[in-house]
C-alpha cells in the first residue's frame, strides 16, 4: 500500500528563521511598527502570512495584518534579489529522504510559503523533483487547517492512516490530526517538545535520523 511523507518547510527541511526575522523586520518598519523579539516572531512560523501578522500585531485590523502580508512578500523577493536569503538544509534532512524513498514512501511538502518561495527554495538545494505534491499558502487556508495534507494525500494517492506529517510546529501537528494523519514532531525546529505534544504529535524526533523508523512504526500499526 502506497505510504505517504509531508514534510513541512520552514523549521522542517530548511532553516530559514534567520531570513524570516529579516523579513518581517522591514515588514514592520514599512508600516511603523516594532517587531517583537525574534523568539516570539519565530513562534508564527508554519501560519500562513495574514494569520501570522495577525498574531504579531494583534491590536492592528485585518486591512493591516493584509498590506504587512503583501510587504512582507516584496521584502523576501528584495532580499532574495541582493543574495541574503539563508535556508540552508538542516543536517541529516538528504539522508532521511534517500532512506524514505528506498523504502517507497512517496514525499510531499506542505507548507506556509508561497508557490514562488517553495520552487525557489526546492530548487536551489535540487529538491523540487522529488516531492510528488506541493501544497502552499497560495491555495489552501492556513495550518492547522488539513487542507494541504488532504490535497497531498489525493495527489499521492494515500490514505491518512498509511502516512504520517513531519513538522516542527504545533501547527503542523494540528494539520496532520485534522486530516487523520499521524503526526511526527521535529524537535530541530522551532517549537518546543511540550507545544508539539500539546497540539498533537504522536512521536518527537531529535533529529531527521529517527524520522524513517518513526514513521514505520506508526504505520505498520494501521496495518
Amino acid at each position: 500500500m502506497i505510504r505517504c511523507a509531508i514534510f513541512d518547510c520552514d523549521g522542517t527541511l530548511v532553516d530559514s528563521g534567520g531570513t524570516i526575522h529579516r523579513a518581517l523586520g522591514l515588514a514592520f518598519a514599512e508600516h511603523g511598527l516594532e517587531l517583537p523579539p525574534r523568539q516570539q516572531a519565530q513562534r508564527v512560523i508554519g501560519l500562513s502570512l495574514v494569520e501570522a501578522m495577525a498574531e504579531l500585531a494583534p491590536t492592528r485590523d485585518a486591512d493591516l495584518h493584509q498590506r504587512m502580508a503583501d510587504t512582507y512578500k516584496d521584502a523576501f523577493v528584495t532580499l532574495r534579489g541582493q543574495r541574503q536569503v539563508e535556508e540552508p538544509l538542516f543536517d541529516g534532512i538528504l539522508p532521511l529522504l534517500d532512506a524514505l524513498e528506498e523504502r517507497g514512501w512517496l514525499l510531499a511538502v506542505a507548507t506556509g510559503k508561497s508557490d514562488r518561495g517553495l520552487r525557489h527554495c526546492l530548487t536551489s538545494h535540487g529538491l523540487h523533483a522529488r516531492f510528488l505534491s506541493l501544497q502552499t499558502a497560495d491555495r489552501h487556508p492556513s495550518k492547522p487547517h488539513p487542507s494541504m495534507a488532504l490535497q497531498a494525500l489525493a495527489e499521492c494517492g494515500a490514505t491518512a492512516e498509511r502516512s504520517v506529517v513531519i513538522g516542527d510546529t504545533g501547527w503542523d501537528m494540528g494539520m496532520a490530526k485534522s486530516a487523520g494523519c499521524h503526526a511526527i514532531g521535529a524537535l530541530w525546529g522551532y517549537h518546543d517538545a511540550d507545544e508539539l505534544r500539546a497540539a498533537g504529535a504522536d512521536t518527537l524526533a531529535r533529529a531527521p535520523a529517527d524520522v524513517l523508523d518513526q514513521a514505520e512504526q506508526l504505520v505498520s500499526a494501521e496495518a
